[in-house]
């Protein structure tokens, strides 16, 4: 039986929005279909938590039970390989980011697939990425960064949430860019990176400013620059590497829902229904807005444009770097 996804109940009013994000036990045997939502990404964290918002609300719009399982490893590499396997029925979801989909196969050797694998259906959240400082760096401002670095040749080191990532290498960017010589600490993971950067253990970084927003309001890490197109919503005095002359650091951490490539129009067609209501229900919205990224909710050509030319971008910088994941 195909997933409800093209039937009218698909495009019934959304019920109510997710009241919590714990688990609870669906009646499986009793549900009309089951669909996966993979995570690829560790338990807890912010994208875990995108999912099951949507998939609360989209489950009662489609009428098919959705599951939500983190499958973390490899930068989301291992649950792209699950969707990857699965029939292309839409019943098997990646929720993915910018990063998986358009970085893991320019720097995993291996990988049995490749970003013509899938489609990206819609990009549900988006922010930009932060270039911040520990309170104790002599620099409110780019200048006065690029100034300190430029004053302390190899003596500074600058931080990533982790490698083969964006903020991993807009740190390649900015020596780059500036003529630096920043040493690059690669974390693995956004929350060890602020706490480094709290404690003054690194005093520079490129990180996921969702993490580190209430950090800022507390004074406890300075935010000098942001990579997006316009200034960050949460952080309207901060401002952008394109205000400030450098347009080519415009980037931005998006998450997303991505299927297999051929899977039937009508199922995607269904299913980016479902998400835009999801996404434009007032309570769904309050609950995605507290991760501190923009709701987004971009389909269509216009999206995977998007994706093609990131995948330019950073094909272009990971050859420059030479970067692989196992270094």
């Amino acid at each position: 039986m195909k997933p409800a996804f093209h039937t009218r109940r698909a495009f019934a009013a959304a019920g109510a929005a997710f009241a919590a994000l714990a688990p609870r036990a669906p009646a499986f045997a009793q549900s009309q279909s089951v669909t996966r939502f993979i995570v690829g990404a560790s338990a807890g964290g912010p994208v875990e938590a995108y999912a099951r918002v949507i998939a609360d609300h989209m489950q009662r719009t489609l009428g098919s039970t959705i599951i939500v399982e983190v499958r973390p490893g490899a930068n989301g590499s291992l649950a792209a390989q699950v969707v990857a396997d699965a029939p292309a029925d839409g019943r098997t979801v990646w929720i993915g980011t910018q990063s998986m989909i358009e970085i893991n196969p320019l720097v995993y050797p291996g990988l049995r697939w490749g970003a013509e694998d899938f489609t990206v259906l819609m990009k549900g959240l988006e922010g930009p990425i932060g270039l911040v400082a520990h309170p104790s760096a002599p620099a409110k401002t780019l200048a006065e960064l690029v100034a300190w670095a430029k004053a302390n040749p190899g003596r500074l080191s600058i931080s990533s949430y982790s490698p083969g990532t964006p903020g991993h290498f807009l740190c390649v960017q900015l020596n780059e860019r500036f003529g630096l010589d920043l040493v690059h600490v690669p974390y693995r993971g956004s929350a060890p990176q602020v706490t480094d950067l709290m404690a003054g253990q690194v005093l520079i970084g490129f990180t996921q400013l969702p993490g580190v927003l209430s950090q800022i309001a507390a004074g406890a890490i300075r935010a000098v620059a942001t990579t997006g197109a316009a200034r960050f919503a949460a952080l309207p005095d901060v401002p952008t590497f394109t205000e400030l002359g450098y347009p080519d650091f415009l980037a931005s951490v998006w998450y997303g829902i991505i299927v297999r490539v051929n899977t039937p129009e009508d199922i995607q067609t269904g299913i980016v229904a479902a998400a835009a209501l999801a996404h434009a229900d007032p309570k769904v919205r309050d609950l995605l807005k507290a991760q501190g990224l923009d709701i987004a909710a971009s389909t269509g050509p216009a999206m995977r444009a998007q994706v093609r030319q990131g995948i330019e971008r950073w094909s272009r910088i990971v050859k420059a770097t030479g970067f692989r994941a196992a270094d």
